[in-house]
């Protein structure tokens, strides 16, 4: 017998070689039924595989990560199956799970996928679901492995062989399909119930441009129709709320090949936008006691090799350029320059916290690949800030600074969020991390401590801190359940020492401050797309790049409109006259796609009377209204950073 451990602490004996599916019929059949997986020990395990010792379990279904992961990853081995089938002779490469759905990238010996054949794919699919064949495990020594692959003709399996070894090695296998495989997989194809093929894309084999492009076609599937239609409709909104989409048509950024990928250009929109993000980091830092700083975009190799970026980040560093014989990198983070601040001046515990802070500008070489619009690029303004305290401090600072995230999240209408706590990987001391066993783990409760005790939401993830102390990533999601990481609250117990800073103490003695990087508003890059994704392009008034457009009915009313203008300036908000011998009807239509927060119409009566005839942004006619009671409530509205 074997003991088995669940989730809530409730101990079971089950027989050896017990299932995590028997398992959970043991329980009901019910849940049986929805049990795609399972967490043996921690690893995500075939839900029909046997376990033979004593074991912690979790029962993984469709509401569980693990869960859509496992079934998307069998969902890609059905897809192959079928491209087999009406393909003799593919040969496959990978196949993984992604964010949401699946790949699978494959050699068809110079033939084409057209979309016609994507849906005749799906037919096959679903055809072959419903035979509800298991998904079957087999380890298999590598000999027999690579004897297999090698009558098959296929190079890509047997490259894969190369890095494994005898006990690493399994074959996974459904209806008439076998593939090189880790799993797990879900107990049968008949849980694949809904199923679209959504794309077709090139892929270097290995992601390098030297190799032979491959095929990948891109899928999702579902355990039933109506979540496939749900999803469907959720990406075809994600399609029109496409920041790059919507960064072109409202003229917010742009990128050309003469200046290079990953290096936007702001327009004049983008440029309104990005300072009025730092007008409300400014202010709020401003009353939260830091002190603004300027630093240089490059710095001597001295500078990164006392930081221990080099060794540690040099792979997302530009390469070095030398002169007078000294090497200058282009600054890839601001925190040692920010440290060289403090050290400038001599500090003693009354100075502290500590708190600097700069929209620094940073570069940082992402792979051609990796580049995503403003999601991902090479050069990127940071709401950077550096906050140097006791570790008597660290509470109430590290507090505060979730708190300034909390403040954001208001202001920007964001609901949903969680706290991302990311914690070294004792294994790699030394390696990807410093190796320091017990500052680890006294910095790492720090930051746990805090959470617990201002209850906020987090989740744990190991293997994901930074080389010199344990971070949070803030995981955010848009109005259409996007998910984006926004920014980053780190503490650092290693670079005070590094760089030799110091404060003197109550007992006159020299003591390192514990140093803490935050960014709550991540890069204008990120923040910026992420709004334009969030708000669909319509950003609120106090955010709008242009916030009144003036449509006077015919020219013979543009005298009339130049002085509402001119009030309008005199208040400053941001507003121009549509001037063109259009109908007001296109005018309006025009204003709306252009997305401006406010429409004013004025005509023969709204000039008699002084008024102005106002239209909202998306939901029409709001009345009439003078122009100085329609300036109050702008500057109302934009004092208080309405989200609305």
């Amino acid at each position: 017998m074997i003991k088995i451990t669940f989730p809530d602490g409730a101990v079971r004996e089950y027989q050896t070689g017990s299932s995590a599916m028997d398992i959970a019929r043991s329980i009901s059949e019910g849940l049986a039924r929805k049990v795609l997986a399972a967490s043996v020990n921690g690893q995500v395990w075939d839900a029909m595989r046997p376990i033979y010792k004593d074991s912690t379990i979790k029962l993984l279904t469709w509401a569980d990560s693990e869960g859509k992961s496992t079934f998307w990853h069998s969902s890609a081995h059905l897809m192959a199956e079928a491209v087999e089938a009406l393909f003799p002779g593919v040969k496959f490469w990978v196949g993984p799970p992604v964010e949401n759905g699946f790949y699978y990238d494959m050699d068809l010996g110079g033939r084409h996928i057209t979309e016609e054949d994507l849906r005749k794919l799906e037919l096959k699919m679903a055809e072959l679901a419903k035979q509800n064949n298991p998904y079957k495990r087999q380890e298999i020594p590598k000999a027999e492995a690579v004897e297999y692959f090698k009558e098959k003709g296929d190079e890509y399996k047997l490259d894969l062989l190369q890095g494994l070894k005898d006990g690493e090695i399994t074959f996974y296998t459904q209806g008439h399909f076998t593939d090189l495989c880790r799993g797990p997989h879900i107990p049968n194809t008949g849980l694949i119930k809904a199923i679209k093929l959504t794309n077709i894309a090139g892929a270097y084999w290995k992601g390098d441009e030297r190799n032979k492009q491959l095929t990948r076609i891109y899928g999702v599937s579902f355990p039933n129709q109506k979540e496939l239609e749900e999803d469907l409709a959720r990406v075809e909104e994600a399609k029109k709320r496409d920041h790059r989409k919507l960064g072109k048509e409202l003229g917010i950024f742009s990128f050309d090949d003469d200046i290079g990928p990953g290096l936007p250009l702001w327009l004049p929109n983008g440029a309104v936008v990005i300072e009025e993000l730092e007008k409300l980091a400014k202010e709020t830092e401003a009353r939260a006691g830091y002190k603004r700083v300027v630093t240089p975009h490059i710095a001597k190799e001295a500078l990164y090799l006392t930081s221990g970026h080099l060794p540690y980040y040099q792979d997302s560093m530009y390469p070095p350029m030398e002169l007078e014989g000294v090497k200058y990198y282009l600054k890839a983070m601001n925190c040692p320059h920010h440290h060289k601040i403090f050290a400038a001046e001599p500090k003693s515990y009354k100075d502290l916290p500590f708190r600097l802070a700069e929209y620094g500008t940073c570069y940082r070489y992402e792979q051609s690949g990796e580049l995503f619009g403003l999601m991902r690029v090479r050069c990127l303004h940071m709401n950077d800030a550096h906050i140097y305290c006791t570790k008597e401090q660290f509470f109430d600072e590290f507090k505060a600074v979730n708190e300034m995230y909390l403040k954001y999240f208001r202001i920007f209408g964001i609901d949903k969020y969680i706290m991302r706590l990311s914690l070294h990987d004792p294994a790699k001391l030394g390696q990807k991390y410093i190796d320091e066993p017990e500052l680890w783990n006294e910095t790492e409760a720090l930051v746990r401590d805090v959470l617990i005790r201002t209850g906020t939401p987090y989740v744990e993830v190991p293997d994901e801190a930074a080389f010199y102390g344990p971070k949070i990533d803030v995981q955010i999601w848009s109005t259409i359940g996007k998910e984006f990481t926004l920014a980053t609250n780190q503490v650092d117990f290693a670079q005070g020492r590094r760089f030799k800073l110091e404060f003197t103490n109550k007992e006159n003695m020299p003591e390192t401050p514990l140093i803490i990087h935050r960014a709550p508003l991540g890069t204008h890059e990120r923040f910026i797309g992420f709004l334009l994704e969030h708000y669909a392009g319509k950003f609120p008034l106090w955010l709008a790049p242009l916030q009144v457009k003036i449509l006077p009915i015919s020219d013979k009313f543009l005298p009339y409109a130049q002085n509402i203008l001119q009030s309008l300036k005199n208040a400053d908000i941001r507003a121009e006259i549509d001037d063109r011998s259009e109908k007001i009807g296109k005018k309006i239509r025009d204003t709306e796609l252009a997305r401006v927060p406010y429409m004013l119409v004025v005509g023969e009566k709204e000039m008699n009377e002084n008024m102005v005839s106002v239209r909202l942004q998306g939901k029409g006619d709001s009345g009439a209204q003078s122009i100085d009671k329609l300036i109050a409530r702008l500057e109302l509205e934009i004092k208080n950073r309405s989200s609305e």
